[in-house]
C-alpha cells in the first residue's frame, strides 16, 4: 500500500523495517529520549535501505557486485514503501561519492532534544557504508526555509501543506549537490509530506534525486512483495 494520499514528487522510499512494537520503541528511545547508543543499529539498518535503493536506481551495490542488497538492522531491510512519478533521473554509472541527504528537523526541535536524529543516523549509516568500500558523504545542503508547525496530531493532507516550501538548500548546497547522486534520508516516513518535500527541494537545486531509504514506516505503508 502507500501512504494516502501520495503526496506529488515522492520518489521512491525503502523501508528497513515496520514501524511497529521494538522498532517503535528503539526508534522513540533514540529520538525523544536521547539514547544516541542507538544510532549505531539504527545506522546499519538504514544502510541496508540506502542499499536496495542503489541497487534498484542502477548504482553499483555499496558492497560491491555481489555483496547483499539487505544489510543489518531491525526486521526485513530495504523493503520498499512505493514507487511513484518522483523526479528520478536515469540509472548512472560509478564516479562520484554517493550523497546521503537527511530531512532536517525544526530547529526548535533540535534544541528540544539536543541532537538531530536522521543526521545522527545518516552518519552512522554512511560509515556502515564506507566500511563497505561505497564513498558516502552526509553533506548538510537542506535547511527550514520557514516555521512549520508541529506535524504531530497532523492529518496527510494538512502535513502536505504543512510542509510546502519549508525547506530550502544552504549557500553553496547546489556546488555539494553536484559531486554526486543523492538518497534522501529520515528515521521514520509517515506520510510522505516530508520526503516529497525534501525532493522538491533538492531537485529545484539541480540535485539527482535516485531515491529515498527509511528506517522504518508504518506496516500500512509497506508493500506486499
Amino acid at each position: 500500500m502507500e501512504p494516502s494520499p501520495v503526496p506529488p514528487g515522492l520518489p521512491v522510499v525503502h523501508a528497513a523495517a515496520e514501524y511497529a512494537d521494538e522498532v517503535r520503541a528503539v526508534l522513540l528511545a533514540h529520538k525523544e529520549r536521547g539514547v544516541l547508543r542507538l544510532a549505531g543499529p539504527l545506522g546499519e539498518a538504514l544502510a541496508g535501505a540506502v542499499r536496495t535503493v542503489c541497487a534498484r536506481s542502477g548504482r553499483p551495490r555499496p558492497d560491491g557486485p555481489d555483496g547483499p542488497v539487505t544489510g543489518p538492522g531491525p526486521g526485513r531491510s530495504g523493503r520498499p514503501v512505493r514507487s511513484g512519478p518522483g523526479r528520478l533521473r536515469p540509472a548512472w554509472g560509478p564516479g562520484g561519492p554517493l550523497l546521503l541527504v537527511p530531512v532536517p528537523s525544526a530547529r526548535r526541535a533540535v534544541g528540544a532534544r539536543g541532537h538531530d536524529p536522521a543526521r545522527r543516523i545518516a552518519l552512522a549509516a554512511a560509515g556502515v557504508l564506507r566500511g563497505a568500500g561505497c564513498p558516502v558523504r552526509v553533506p548538510p545542503v537542506l535547511r527550514q526555509a520557514r516555521r512549520v508547525r508541529d506535524q504531530s496530531g497532523l492529518g496527510a493532507r494538512d502535513r502536505l501543506v504543512n510542509v510546502s516550501g519549508a525547506l530550502g538548500v544552504v549557500p553553496g548546497g547546489g556546488r555539494l549537490l553536484s559531486t554526486g547522486p543523492a538518497v534522501l534520508v529520515d528515521d521514520l516516513m509517515t506520510t510522505g509530506a516530508s520526503l516529497a518535500e525534501a525532493a522538491r527541494a533538492v531537485s529545484a537545486a539541480d540535485g539527482l534525486v535516485v531515491g529515498a531509504a527509511v528506517v522504518a514506516a508504518p506496516p500500512d505503508c509497506l508493500i506486499r512483495n
